[in-house]
Formats: structure tokens, sequence, C-alpha cells
């Protein structure tokens, strides 16, 4: 990714763009992937191997300690959040996009559908929120309430330098493994459109150019004082309930045991709002601030409320279908993606129907066993299982991956290099891209889609299914 500029605070200080959001989370993958796509390149140049592929048949206690080296290299020091400057963020996303005019944007929740959408309407997608971790010295996977002390300081210092977002901590052991003991997870939402994406939106749209919003709006049971830093134990993320975060769900206690905690001090803090939204929402004030902004400058504004992310990916798969058929092409075969093994300019290239997994959670991957059930056959089906570096009661084995793939009529394939040392081992973004190399040509690509036949499209293919257009 090119690397942005270099933020500064009140104070002078100074910390890169590139530096502040966490490597490897979702919306830097996505955004990156996207902005290959529009410039015609796929993404073989992101992400290397990291240090967990060479333990993936060591003890679990020497993979611990592994994983936990790792999640502090790449985590920010406590003393430099006061550094970050959110509106530095928000130029250092837009700078990525090649300097032209586009006929629309996608925004909103982090979403791989939302990459693929937008590659098919040949328009940016800009992240409502991005991710951050950060050190958290003597910390300790099974004590919530410890990281709700830690993370509350370190929301406090960025808050006294960015009032115009919210901090959303996310202690989720069953997702970060043992991660979540050594660093904290925040998710910075803007409350208001930022100075960066106002000023990319009016000069680098198209005049009467259509928005697009995306809504993440999956609840959580969440911890909010209401001073910009809000707290929740676990996430839908993760595959699991609520309750399974329960002291005594025994669905905790194997995560637990996997992550190097043992439970007994597992105590998290009551909550105040039983059904806010999770981490990937988008705060109000931002869409109020989109929607102000689309109605001065005359362009059309539209919403999609996602609400659980299979809905999208169904969607999604159903509108490249008929993008593919309109331009003469089968649309027969479909590629399942999984977190962050995605390439949108290889499955343009090769003509291909994406299907995007969240993560490799039992959910996410009977919501693709469902839609394959009830959809017109594919010829072929390749699937590509990212190995989430974790264990956890939720993941979907193996089996139920080949389950998958055998819904395809000729091939039938899952990459044996994603499914080496699954689940705990991990694999590179570009290790998608190396698989869908090998995919015939299917030249020329579309024309970009107009907004208006995509909407009709996913309002069709996504209305039994609760996906709200609008």
């Amino acid at each position: 990714m090119r690397k942005g500029p270099v933020g500064s605070t009140a104070g002078g200080a100074t910390l890169a763009g590139e530096r502040i959001v966490a490597g490897g989370s979702t919306a830097r993958v996505l955004l990156a992937a996207t902005v290959r796509a529009l410039r015609g390149d796929d993404c073989g140049d992101l992400g290397q191997v990291g240090t967990l592929a060479r333990f993936t048949g060591a003890p679990e206690p020497v993979r611990r300690a592994a994983a936990v080296r790792a999640a502090g290299r790449l985590a920010l020091t406590p003393e430099r959040v006061a550094e970050v400057d959110t509106e530095r963020v928000a130029a250092w996303i837009t700078e990525q996009y090649p300097d032209r005019r586009w006929p629309g944007v996608v925004l909103g929740s982090a979403h791989g559908a939302a990459a693929h959408l937008a590659v098919a309407l040949g328009v940016p997608w800009l992240p409502a929120t991005f991710e951050m971790a950060v050190h958290w010295p003597r910390g300790t996977v099974d004590r919530p309430a410890a990281a709700l002390d830690h993370g509350a300081a370190l929301a406090g210092r960025l808050l006294a330098g960015n009032p115009g977002v919210h901090v959303r901590q996310v202690h989720c052991p069953a997702s970060r493994g043992a991660a979540a003991g050594v660093t904290v997870s925040l998710a910075v939402r803007w409350r208001a459109l930022p100075g960066a994406y106002v000023r990319f939106l009016a000069e680098r749209l198209v005049p009467g150019a259509p928005v697009l919003l995306l809504h993440d709006a999956r609840t959580w049971p969440v911890l909010d004082a209401g001073r910009g830093h809000s707290f929740q134990v676990g996430s839908p993320v993760s595959g699991l309930d609520p309750v399974d975060f329960h002291p005594d769900a025994h669905a905790l206690r194997q995560v637990l045991r996997s992550a190097g905690g043992d439970g007994t001090g597992w105590a998290p803090p009551d909550v105040s709002c039983s059904q806010a939204y999770a981490e990937h929402g988008v705060e109000s004030g931002f869409e109020h601030g989109l929607r102000t902004w689309a109605t001065r400058g005359g362009h059309p504004l539209h919403r999609v409320l996602v609400p659980q992310p299979d809905v999208l990916s169904a969607a999604t798969a159903d509108l490249y279908r008929h993008w593919l058929r309109r331009a003469g092409k089968t649309g027969n075969r479909l590629v399942v993606e999984c977190g962050r093994l995605l390439d949108p300019w290889q499955v343009v290239r090769a003509g291909l129907v994406p299907y995007w997994c969240e993560n490799a959670t039992r959910r996410r991957v009977e919501g693709v066993e469902w839609w394959l059930a009830g959809c017109e056959p594919f010829s072929s089906v390749d699937v590509l299982p990212e190995p989430p570096g974790v264990r956890s009661p939720a993941l979907a084995g193996l089996p139920q991956w080949l389950a998958v793939a055998a819904f395809g009529r000729r091939r039938r394939a899952l990459d044996r290099g994603s499914a080496r040392g699954y689940p705990v081992s991990q694999v590179p973004t570009r290790r998608a891209t190396e698989v869908l190399r090998n995919q015939p040509y299917d030249l020329p690509v579309p024309p970009p889609l107009g907004m208006a036949e995509a909407l009709a499209v996913l309002r069709d293919a996504g209305a039994h299914l609760g996906l709200l257009v609008s």
C-alpha cells in the first residue's frame, strides 16, 4: 500500500497513517484490495507469511508465545496513542486511490462484498471505522475488567486530540486468541464525516455521482458511559452468542483454555445497553453528515442495511452473476473467499462469481451452504478457507468446507495451502492471488455497473434475506 502522509497532533508529534491502522485488520486489507483492483492490479504483494506459520505443529504453549510476540511487534505503544490524528488517517485512506474523477463511491462498514461491489461499480470504498491495536503491559486474556481499565485510559488519550470519533474497545479471546491478553483492540468510528472524506467527495466525484452507504446492523451488549469510549466483551465476529461469554459458559472455558487463561477471574463488567450496534456499525453522526453533504451537493444517497454478513455476500454474488451474464459470460464459476483471502481483480479478470465469508466460523460457512442449496448450480466451486490462527468451538471444520466445494458440478476445489495446518496456521492475502492466478482468463472485463442497476439487483436478491436497500 502506498505510504500515506504523516499525522501531526497539536503537540507537534507525528505518526504515519499506515502505522496507526492495525496491520491485517479487515478494513485495511479491504482498502488495499479495492485500491489495487481499481488500478488493474492483484493482491500478490499483500501479506507476508507470519511467524506463526513456523509453529503450526508446535505444542499449544509454544504457539501462544509466538502469537504474543507477533501481536506485540505490530501494536502501538500506549505512549504513542496521544500522537494519533484521525483526520490524517482519513487523508491517508483517500490518498490510496488514483487521482481521477469517480462515477460514485461506497462507504461504511468493512465487508468483503463491499470491496467486490465497489469494483463492479468502478468506484472507491471508504471505511467508516478503522482498527487499532495497542500494547497492554502485564495484561491477561481472562481479565476483561482490567482490559476495560487499560482501554479507557488509552481512549482518553486518543479522544483528547480527536473529539470527532467514538472508540469501541473489543475484548474477545474467541476471535483474537492469546493476542487479547497482550494488546487491546480499539475500533475507532468517525462520529462525523471527516474533513478528508468531504474533500475527496467534493473534488473527486463527478457531478451528481451517487453515494452508497453500507451499514452492518448487528448488535451486541455494550457498556457505554457516554464519554466517547464503549466496551464490549466478545463480538459477533467470534461466531458465538453473548451468553457464551458468561463466566459459567462451557464455550468460554474452551476459548480461555486455548488462549492461555483459566477463567477463574473472568468477571466482565455490567452492560448499559443490550442491543447496541457492534464494532463494525456506522455512527449516526457519520451517516447524518454524509446525508447532509449529499443533499447539498445534489448527489443521490442510497443506504444498505445489512442484518448479517451472509446476506450481503449472497446478494453481491447474485449481482456478479447478473453482471457477468449481461456481458455474455457464463457466470457459472464460483470462488468462496474467507476473511483476508480475497482478490477482487483476479475475480473480475477470470470472470468469477465471488462469495465472501467473514471468517471460518460455522455460522458463516452455513450461510454459504444455504445460499448454494437455493441458487442455480455452479459448474465449478473453489474454496479458500482462511485459518483463523486460534482454536474455538465456533469454528467450522475442514469437512464443512469440503461440503461447500462439493456443490460444484464439475470442479470441486478446496485450496490445500489454506487447509494445511488449519485452523491454527496463518495464510497471507497473497495466497488467494496465487490460487486465482491459475484460473483461465475471461476477458474483457465487463463495463462497470451503474448504481441504479446494482441497487435493483441487490434489492431483488436480498429482500427475502432481510437486506434493506433504500
